[in-house]
């Protein structure tokens, strides 16, 4: 079976980094690209980063740009995000998401086959 397994999440203070990693099992990792989206209380899935299955097309949205970097190590199937100067607003469980389209790297969350449960990031104010 498909597993995805985020972990890194926590709170942090406004200003700080933060990593976050995502383990994939069940799956040809290298075949599929990877994403990292959020959702924030009241609000909608938003898309914050993707990557291509060979990891060297990467994807971000506005507000990640320039401050955040999503990269993979395909051999020990993880996928990571960093994120600097983390902000009050990036407060939002983040998940996970596979597409068996390894050039994919959508912005589309419907796309993606496969989630995982998601990662708590509470940032202070």
């Amino acid at each position: 079976q498909v597993q995805l397994v985020e972990s890194g999440g926590g709170l942090v203070e406004t200003g700080s980094s933060l990593g976050l990693s995502c383990i994939a099992s069940g799956l040809p990792f290298d075949s599929y690209a990877m994403a990292w989206f959020r959702q924030a209380p009241g609000k909608d899935r938003e898309f914050v980063a993707a990557i291509n299955g060979g990891g060297g097309i990467q994807y971000y949205s506005d507000s990640m740009k320039g401050r955040s970097a999503i990269s993979r190590d395909n051999s020990v199937n993880t996928m990571y995000l960093t994120v600097r100067n983390i902000q009050p607003t990036d407060t939002a469980v983040y998940y996970c998401a596979a597409d068996r389209r390894s050039g994919g790297a959508t912005l589309k969350a419907a796309q993606y086959d496969y989630w995982g449960q998601g990662t708590q990031v509470t940032v202070s104010s």
